[in-house]
């Protein structure tokens, strides 16, 4: 059978398969099976076992399930089902309440800047938009916010995970493209904030263009003027700096008595004179101005922070180990869940009930992963076997369109699926298609300005896919997010509400998605 025909019927397979109900994972694995059929004969069941394609696309999945990377997977995972299940998020949305709670648009920019937080702790999606549906939803709709706003707000910022690192999305991208996951982190940096950035002063413009979508709530007894929590957001913010100086030379007093006992021949591994002076300010200045904010100023600033305190850790032991070069991702995954756990046990959270709970959520998701990971391996190996890619790549490129037409087609393409597909299929199915078809195109045609490395190509195809599986997060009729919330909204909130709560956010994201693809340079700002 012709490739083209085989293609055709692929596609009309995969469309009722999912339409009847069959989860992505088995759907994919027939496919491959048929594909497989349809193009070698019958024969091909009836060869010696370990020999032929089958034997292929088994080689295949054994090296992709086996990559030692896949084990951040379900560390992350298990993260976050941790996070969710414990009080410091809770108390993160708290802490951050208090500083902003008297700001216009206060509660939802607190809901996008602890999604932020949450997303830069474990990189998952599903979880943070029901954690975010069960704690800000309520607090916004007694508030009398507009019930758009806030549905918008909590699914866009809760889907932030896809791009924002440690992404899980952007691991599974680099495992199945051979592409660095440490540089798509890097590179993925800029794009994720300045989506959130958007986020965040798109609520603060409409809020203030339409105060009655976001009334201030009564003010408290106890609440500060605005400047006093500005200057203590600083104090804050010194107290911060002061512990991380303070921890810094902690470790560096120690190499040094080490250094005095275990004399090292090495001039550069010890603190010189230099060095103490140039730690000392970090000391100093954070002493001075808590000296100036005085004790009770010193004691309500804790007592308005602390919450931040541990989400801020984990964040700076699994981003700061990656980025300063100190772990690997998976290690970085590691030392993540250890952190999470002893807070929680600091905490007196840490019972069997919820470590049960979260590693029975952990089994289950990472399950789903590697079923839909096996069957689309498969199909897409199996396509490959059968020359699927070459008659796509000459497709495509015999329509005889500039590059920026192709990758605009690849573009809605990616956005159609999203909308019917989980990311996970999408990736693993279209990837090995498109990737080389961009791989060959003419680099210096990339965008409307400024040029890509050549090395720096699927780097940024990467960060691409990740903004168009945000959207897709979001896209009707099968929109991740809008369940999530659904799962967890009151009874008067239906879908089409949520959907429509949506269709501002999607505008934000398609602006990110152009600018990517229009000035990919942004997404080599770190590397």
């Amino acid at each position: 059978m012709d490739i083209g025909t085989l293609s055709l019927i692929l596609l009309c397979g995969m469309l009722l398969l999912l339409a009847i109900g069959m989860p992505l994972g088995f759907a994919s694995g027939f496919l491959a099976v048929v594909v497989l059929f349809l193009k070698f004969g019958p024969d091909l069941l009836l060869r010696e076992f370990g020999t032929g394609p089958l034997n292929i696309l088994a080689q295949r999945m054994y090296g992709l399930t086996t990559d030692y990377v896949l084990i951040s997977v379900p560390l992350f995972i298990f993260m976050a089902c941790l996070l969710e299940r414990s009080g410091i998020a809770r108390d993160m949305y708290s802490s951050l309440n208090g500083w902003l709670s008297r700001t216009r648009g206060g509660i939802a920019i607190v809901t996008a800047v602890m999604a932020i937080v949450m997303a830069a702790m474990s990189g998952i999606i599903g979880g943070e938009v029901v954690l975010l549906g069960l704690i800000a939803l309520p607090q916004m709709l007694r508030l009398g916010y507009n019930q758009n706003l806030a549905i918008g707000t909590i699914c866009a910022s809760g889907s932030l995970g896809t791009m924002i690192p440690p992404s899980i999305v952007l691991i599974i991208y680099g495992l199945i493209t051979e592409t660095s996951i440490h540089a798509l982190f890097k590179a993925a940096f800029l794009p994720g904030f300045m989506l959130a950035g958007c986020y965040i002063m798109y609520i603060i413009i409409r809020t203030n263009l339409h105060p009655e979508q976001a009334p201030l709530p009564e003010p408290a007894d106890d609440d500060l003027p605005s400047m006093q929590k500005a200057f203590m957001f600083v104090g804050l913010l010194a107290m911060s700096a002061g512990g991380l100086a303070l921890v810094y030379l902690g470790v560096q007093v120690l190499q040094l008595i080490t250094d005095l006992l275990f004399p090292s021949s090495d001039p550069d591994a010890q603190l010189t004179s230099v060095q103490w002076r140039m730690l000392m300010p970090y000391v100093l200045v954070p002493a001075i101005f808590l000296a100036a904010l005085g004790p009770k100023r010193i004691a309500r600033t804790w007592e308005m922070g602390k919450g931040l305190i541990a989400p801020l850790l984990v964040v700076g032991v699994v981003l700061g180990s990656i980025y300063g070069g100190i772990a690997a991702i998976t290690e970085a995954a590691a030392m993540g869940t250890v952190a999470v756990m002893l807070l929680i046990l600091f905490r007196g959270e840490l019972t069997f009930s919820l470590f049960r709970e979260a590693l029975m959520r952990t089994f289950k998701s990472t399950g789903t992963i590697i079923w839909v990971t096996f069957g689309a391996t498969a199909l897409a190996g199996a396509y490959s076997i059968a020359g699927g890619p070459t008659y796509v790549a000459n497709m495509i490129v015999g329509a005889e369109l500039p590059t920026m037409g192709i990758l605009l087609i690849m573009m809605v393409i990616f956005l159609f699926l999203g909308a019917f597909m989980d990311w996970v299929g999408i990736v693993l199915l279209v990837m090995p298609v498109f990737l080389p078809i961009v791989l060959k195109l003419p680099v210096d045609e990339i965008g409307l300005w400024g040029t890509l490395d050549p090395r720096q190509v699927s780097i940024w195809y990467g960060i691409l896919f990740c903004v168009n599986m945000q959207v897709s997060f979001l896209s009707p009729p099968f929109g991740p997010a809008a369940f999530y919330l659904k799962s967890v909204a009151p009874p008067h909130i239906t879908l089409p509400d949520i959907f429509r709560g949506f269709l501002p956010f999607i505008g934000l994201q398609l602006f990110i998605l152009m600018l990517v693809l229009f000035f990919p340079l942004i997404t080599t700002v770190f590397l």
